[in-house]
């Protein structure tokens, strides 16, 4: 990139029962390349904990760090985050330069959803209500540094059936169609969230599917260098006005 060139700026947003400090490494790595760089708390998780989840705060959260970054953003969404970018980008083209929808491939209702509300209301009457589960989860699921991220800013464990129930009602290929900027749909190579990836696809007016590889569901985490340089290379092509 050149140096004289002002960067696009980067808005990150993250998954469920996480927080802004999953992308410790994405910060790091795009500010050090230029970029002004922003990772936020949705409702309900890391510094906004005890608050209450639902569809308009999370957008609100969104808009408030699109605002602080100047107006315009390359928006990153991850799982949940993605969900509620693609959502954004939806309601507000003219403050989303590019979209990076990550592990949100798949729509959220019917049978997938069902089974997570299931096992998260299950996990939830457990005595630590998940804490060692999820803790243990990450540590043997991520890459150290990868878990130590995720589990920085605590584990929201209370926002998992609301978030879930209040995610079940966007509309995400919808939402793609009506947002006319480009999209990548980045996904891990083992990622679950693709089962319905070419629907997304053909929703989107300006799109293309980006494989991590390697990468499980969590690619920011499992494979932080891999999507990294991802986010690097689609900020790159992005005009910065």
């Amino acid at each position: 990139m050149n140096s004289d060139t002002p960067a696009v700026p980067i808005l990150l947003v993250h998954g469920i029962r996480a927080s802004r400090t999953m992308w410790a490494h994405q910060e790091r790595q795009l500010t050090a390349a230029g970029h002004p760089v922003l990772a936020i708390d949705l409702p309900g998780h890391g510094e906004r904990m005890g608050e209450e989840f639902t569809v308009r705060g999370a957008l609100a959260a969104i808009d408030a760090g699109v605002n602080a970054l100047g107006g315009r953003v390359l928006l990153v969404g991850l799982s949940l985050g993605g969900y509620y970018a693609i959502a954004y980008a939806a309601e507000h083209p003219d403050r989303v330069a590019g979209l990076v929808a990550a592990g949100c491939s798949a729509v959220p209702r019917g049978v997938l959803l069902y089974g997570y509300r299931l096992l998260a209301r299950g996990i939830r009457r457990l005595p630590d209500r998940g804490l060692w589960l999820h803790e243990t989860m990450a540590r043997r699921l991520l890459p150290p540094d990868g878990a130590r991220d995720v589990l920085a800013g605590g584990a929201a464990l209370d926002v998992m059936d609301s978030g879930l129930r209040a995610t079940s009602t966007l509309t995400p290929l919808r939402s793609l169609a009506a947002y006319p900027g480009p999209v990548w749909l980045v996904n891990g190579a083992l990622d679950h969230f693709r089962l319905n990836e070419r629907r997304f696809l053909a929703a989107c007016q300006n799109g293309r599917v980006v494989v991590v590889a390697g990468a499980t569901h969590l690619s920011s985490l499992a494979q932080p260098d891999r999507f990294t340089a991802v986010v690097a290379e689609i900020a790159a092509q992005l005009p910065t006005d």
